[in-house]
């Protein structure tokens, strides 16, 4: 737990204090951690005393900021930085003073928090409206309740943008968001009109537009384009610009065996093939591949002789421009890091 807050600690100030919060308690729910950890991580976050009280059976747990146990003694707290969680189970903030701007979010991540270590409301509280609203597994009939509840509309189209908790954003567009669970780790969604073809984050992506039954499509286009970024070069992706391959990208399961892909990797054990390989896919003649990289018409010449005897098709004829351009953006996805936590900036 303490790892966890420690990365939560150094994610981009810019970044919304509320998501590191649905972040670490959404980890912790993942982890199963036991109500100690749970607390520990509300005082942490807080900055006082989080309390735990069960009726059935009788019990009081008090962790302070520094992880450690406070006495078993309830004390008197005021109503506001209290909450019940379920019959028989309370949870509370000891803050002395006027509550602070995260107070409120600590408090609701950690009451949700215990209601599933104590498999209270494990039904309905699973998982919240947007999670489940991108779920392709949930009943579609379901997740148009949820869109309903989000505030989106029937038969209008909308378009999903995905961004690590690091990413910055210069500006915050408004519309349903919260913090997903992926098999990438914790990613911040946020649903905007079809018109929103750009955002400002970075690093982002931005999937393909659906209606709101199609959305969980749009989520994994979204993905697929955030793993396409490469900062500070290339800070957002949009989805549309690959058509209907960043589909096949999305559902492509991780890890299939995809030879032209192992061929693409031994390409870019050259020294030149990263950048070669980039200005072959966007050219249609070698030329013009040429100029993309920047060198002369006979160097690029050389070494697409030696790219076409490791590929062993011409990139330039037939389907060997599109075997080497699906092959070139799987390496591209099987080797991001846009994903992977900054290191934390010097302190002077």
């Amino acid at each position: 737990m303490q790892e966890l807050l420690g990365r939560i600690a150094r994610l981009d100030p810019s970044a919304s204090l509320g998501l590191r919060v649905i972040a670490c308690f959404d980890e912790l729910m993942v982890g199963n951690v036991n109500t100690r950890a749970l607390l520990a991580a509300a005082a942490s976050l807080a900055g006082c005393v989080a309390g735990f009280h069960s009726e059935t059976p009788a019990r009081t747990v008090r962790i302070d900021p520094r992880g450690h146990h406070a006495d078993d003694v309830r004390p008197e707290v005021d109503p506001a930085f209290q909450q019940d969680v379920s019959d028989g189970l309370t949870v509370w903030l000891e803050r002395n003073g006027a509550r602070q701007p995260n107070d409120a979010i600590v408090l609701e991540r950690l009451a949700l928090a215990v209601r599933m270590r104590h498999g209270r409301g494990r039904e309905s509280d699973h998982r919240r409206d947007l999670s489940l609203l991108l779920d392709p597994d949930v009943d579609v009939q379901a997740r148009c309740v949820s869109a309903i509840t989000l505030g989106l509309r029937p038969r209008t189209r909308y378009r999903v943008v995905c961004a690590p908790l690091f990413a910055v954003w210069p500006e915050h567009p408004q519309g349903p968001e919260d913090v997903v669970a992926t098999r990438f780790g914790a990613i911040h969604a946020l649903v905007l009109p079809a018109s929103a073809h750009e955002v400002t984050a970075v690093p982002s992506g931005v999937g393909v537009a659906t209606e709101v039954e199609d959305l969980h499509h749009s989520f994994r286009t979204a993905l697929v384009a955030l793993r396409l970024c490469d900062p500070p070069a290339v800070g957002s992706v949009l989805a549309d610009d690959f058509g209907g391959l960043i589909g096949l990208l999305a559902d492509a399961p991780d890890g299939s065996f995809q030879p032209d892909v192992a061929l693409v990797d031994a390409v870019m054990a050259h020294a030149w093939g990263a950048e070669t390989l980039a200005s072959v896919v966007r050219s249609h003649s070698l030329r013009q591949a040429a100029r993309e990289a920047g060198v002369h018409h006979s160097t690029m010449q050389s070494r697409l002789e030696t790219v076409n005897a490791t590929l062993g098709f011409d990139p330039f004829e037939g389907y060997g421009r599109t075997r080497l351009g699906t092959a070139y953006l799987v390496w591209r996805l099987r080797h991001s890091r846009v994903l992977d936590l900054p290191a934390p900036a010097a302190t002077p």
